[in-house]
C-alpha cells in the first residue's frame, strides 16, 4: 500500500476543492454528509440556546467561564464540519479548534474556583490547607512530592500556568498562519528544516504545563463540588481533550505514513483528515448533549462543608508520612 500511495499521482495531490467533494458524492455519501452536517448544526443551535439560558440565569462571575466551557464540543464539531466540506481549509479549522480549547483549559480552572465562591471565598475556606501537586499529567508518578500551601501566590501560579497556554497558543497559531502564507509551514513536513517540527512539540509542552494546574485544582475541590457534578464535568472536559487532540493525531500520523489508503479525489493525508473530522462531529454531538444536561441547572450558592476535605487531607498526610518513612 505504501508503494502505491507514493507512486499514484492521485495519492499525492492537494486536497480537493469543495466542488469536487460534492461532485464525487454517491447516495451513501450524500446521506452521511447530510446527517453529520445536521448533527453539527444542532450542536451549535443547542449551544446558542444554552448561552441565552446562562446569560439570563447565571451570575456575572460565572457566565464567561460556563459559556466558554460549554462551547468546546459545539465549536470543535462545527469546525470539523467546515473542514469536511472544504478540505483545503482543514489546517485553519484545526487551528481554530485547538486555539479555542486552549482557552477552555484556562476557563475550566476559573470555573472551579468560581463554583467555590471566587478567589476570596476559596482562599478563606482553604486557609491552612494544601494543594496536592503529585497528579497528572506531570507528576502522577511522584506521590511523595511535598504538598503546597494554599495562598494567594500559589493560586496565582496555578492560574498563570493555565493562562500561558491560552495566550501562547494564539501566538503560535498566528505565527503558523504567517509562515504558511510564505510556504514555510506545512503540517506534513517533519524535516528538521520545517517549522512544524519546532512549533508542534513546543505547543505540546505548553499543553502539559496547562493541564497540570487544572488537575491539581480538581483534586482539591472534587469533594466540595461533588453536588454540582464536577466529576462528570471534568470527565467531559478530558474526553474532549483526548478526542480532539490524541485521536486526531493518531489518525493523521497513520495517514502520513500511508497506512490509510488514498481514495481519489482524496489523497492518503486528506482522507485521514476527513475520517478524523467525521468522527469528531459524531463524538462532539454526543458530548454536547451530555454537557447540556450537566450545566443546565440552578446556580445557587453551594453549602460549604469541609469535613470531606479534612478527611482527605488527613489521609493524604498519612500517605506522605509513610513515603517519608520509606
Amino acid at each position: 500500500m505504501d508503494g502505491t500511495n507514493r507512486t499514484d499521482p492521485a495519492c499525492i495531490q492537494e486536497p480537493p476543492l469543495a466542488v469536487e467533494v460534492i461532485g464525487q458524492l454517491d447516495v451513501f455519501g450524500i446521506i452521511l454528509y447530510s446527517v453529520l452536517t445536521f448533527m453539527a448544526s444542532v450542536s451549535m443551535l443547542l449551544y446558542i440556546e444554552e448561552c441565552v439560558y446562562i446569560y439570563r440565569k447565571v451570575s456575572n462571575n460565572k457566565k464567561s467561564a460556563i459559556i466558554w466551557v460549554n462551547g468546546a464540543a459545539p465549536v470543535i464539531g462545527a469546525m470539523s464540519c467546515l473542514g469536511m466540506w472544504i478540505p483545503r481549509a482543514t489546517m485553519f479549522t484545526d487551528m481554530t479548534s485547538a486555539t479555542y480549547f486552549a482557552i477552555v483549559v484556562f476557563k475550566f480552572l476559573i470555573l472551579m474556583i468560581e463554583e467555590c465562591g471566587g478567589d476570596e471565598v476559596f482562599l478563606k475556606r482553604s486557609a491552612n490547607k494544601t494543594f496536592r501537586i503529585s497528579t497528572g499529567p506531570c507528576c502522577c508518578c511522584c506521590p511523595c512530592l511535598p504538598r503546597v500551601p494554599i495562598t494567594r501566590r500559589s493560586l496565582f501560579m496555578l492560574k498563570l500556568a493555565a493562562f500561558q497556554f491560552a495566550l501562547l497558543k494564539v501566538v503560535f497559531t498566528i505565527l503558523s498562519i504567517i509562515l504558511w502564507t510564505n510556504k514555510n509551514f506545512d503540517i506534513a513536513d517533519m524535516s528538521i528544516s520545517g517549522a512544524a517540527i519546532w512549533i508542534n512539540p513546543g505547543v505540546g509542552v505548553l499543553t502539559i504545563i496547562a493541564l497540570w494546574p487544572v488537575a491539581i485544582m480538581f483534586m482539591h475541590v472534587r469533594n466540595t463540588l461533588r453536588s454540582l457534578k464536577i466529576i462528570p464535568k471534568y470527565a467531559m472536559y478530558q474526553l474532549v481533550l483526548v478526542l480532539s487532540q490524541l485521536q486526531s493525531a493518531i489518525i493523521n500520523i497513520l495517514a502520513m505514513n500511508g497506512t490509510i489508503g488514498c481514495a481519489p479525489p482524496f489523497s492518503s493525508q486528506s482522507r485521514g483528515y476527513l475520517m478524523s473530522q467525521q468522527l469528531l462531529i459524531l463524538e462532539m454531538f454526543i458530548i454536547t448533549l451530555v454537557t447540556r444536561l450537566l450545566y443546565r441547572r440552578r446556580y445557587d450558592p453551594i453549602p460549604y462543608s469541609d469535613s470531606e476535605e479534612e478527611k482527605n487531607n488527613g489521609l493524604e498526610s498519612e500517605s506522605s508520612k509513610h513515603c517519608v518513612k520509606k
